[in-house]
């Protein structure tokens, strides 16, 4: 059977000669690939076919052209594309220009952390003519980056694939959305023995200034204190009366004798203490609250390795996640650093 043939046995479509095209409206994108030139659109659905037009088609290894004809129940590629991404959209996302070929964008409006719902986007690419790839769950994202892209598979759709699509969405909620992240007013608390008494330099407070400062946040204090609860204690206390919202400790994590920082954490009145990570480097990482304010307690990995549990968890912190065991468990997968020779997070794996 010729292309022809099978082609107006498609649902909604039939298919004439491109010499007998002229004065046809085209009922879709044409796509035109030179390597190392361009890629893109040559010629937009609904353009009507001229005489001069005949040439560049046939160059583009189109000898028919489709011819729409809907049903009823059928749907165009480029509104079943439209339908999709407003039925996955939640709040802090926006469509990027028009549907192209059936496919369309999904664009942060705003800074902030990407979420997906995972289990909804799975059900919304099992209907089979219509899917969603997106960027990993607790990205940080720019104004104006693609986060998604959805697209209708067949030139013509089901409405009813329409209608499942937009139930879909309307039951999750958000299916795509960017959450706000606050900018922090950090205090630090910088622990150990051997860097209070100067026996080695601290490599710690360059790293958390740089980490807080690349999340638009600031440095409201940094002390350093020796292994006492004590000291630690009264340090923290200095920074809440300071106006930190997030507190920051630094080694005194382990099971050795000398590391009591988590105790006085507990002594501080902190609750909802979560003491352990799923996550290389970082297995030892405290996570608690004080009230509002979220105290993260980071083991001496964060000294010399780039990347490490606080990379991860510090932004979903930000944005309001209240982060306990479950949170902590989940990054198992996914949660060993493969310590690249050179560094690519968050263009990597690690913490996904």
């Amino acid at each position: 059977m010729c292309d022809a043939e099978t082609a107006n046995k498609r649902p909604g479509t039939k298919t004439i000669p491109v010499q007998e095209a002229i004065g046809t409206v085209l009922a879709h994108d044409i796509t035109e690939i030179r390597p190392g030139e361009f890629k893109g659109r040559a010629f937009k659905r609904g353009h009507v076919v001229r005489k001069e037009d005949i040439c560049h088609l046939k160059r583009l290894g189109k000898d028919h052209l489709f011819v729409l004809n809907l049903a009823e129940d059928e749907i165009h590629e480029d509104d079943a594309a439209f339908a999709f991404a407003k039925a996955l959209m939640g709040s802090g996302v926006a469509i990027e220009g028009e549907p192209k070929e059936g496919k369309i964008n999904i664009i942060a409006e705003a800074d902030g952390l990407l979420k997906i719902q995972k289990d909804a986007l799975l059900e919304f690419n099992l209907l089979g003519d219509a899917m969603c790839a997106t960027l990993h769950n607790n990205t940080v994202v720019k104004k104006g980056q693609i986060v998604a892209g959805t697209r209708a598979i067949p030139l013509v759709v089901k409405k009813d694939i329409v209608q499942a699509a937009t139930a879909i969405g309307r039951k999750a909620g958000q299916i795509i959305s960017i959450r706000n992240m606050r900018r922090p007013k950090a205090g630090v608390v910088i622990t150990g023995n051997e860097i209070y008494y100067g026996r080695i330099q601290d490599a710690f407070a360059p790293i958390i200034s740089e980490k807080i400062k690349a999340l638009g946040g600031e440095i409201v204090g940094l002390y350093f204190a020796p292994d006492d609860e004590a000291e630690i204690e009264s340090r923290l206390q200095e920074l809440l009366r300071a106006g930190a919202d997030l507190l920051i400790t630094t080694g005194g994590m382990s099971v050795d004798p000398d590391d009591v920082t988590r105790f006085a954490i507990r002594k501080l009145g902190a609750t909802d203490i979560t003491y352990g990570s799923a996550v290389l480097p970082g297995a030892v990482f405290l996570v608690a609250y004080l009230e509002d304010v979220p105290i993260l307690g980071i083991p001496a990995c964060g000294m010399y390795a780039k990347t490490t549990v606080l990379d991860v968890v510090l932004p979903r912190v930000l944005g309001g996640e209240k982060i306990g065991r479950r949170e902590l468990s989940e990054l198992g997968h996914g949660g060993l650093c493969m310590k690249c020779d050179h560094c690519r997070y968050p263009v990597c794996p690690f913490g996904k």
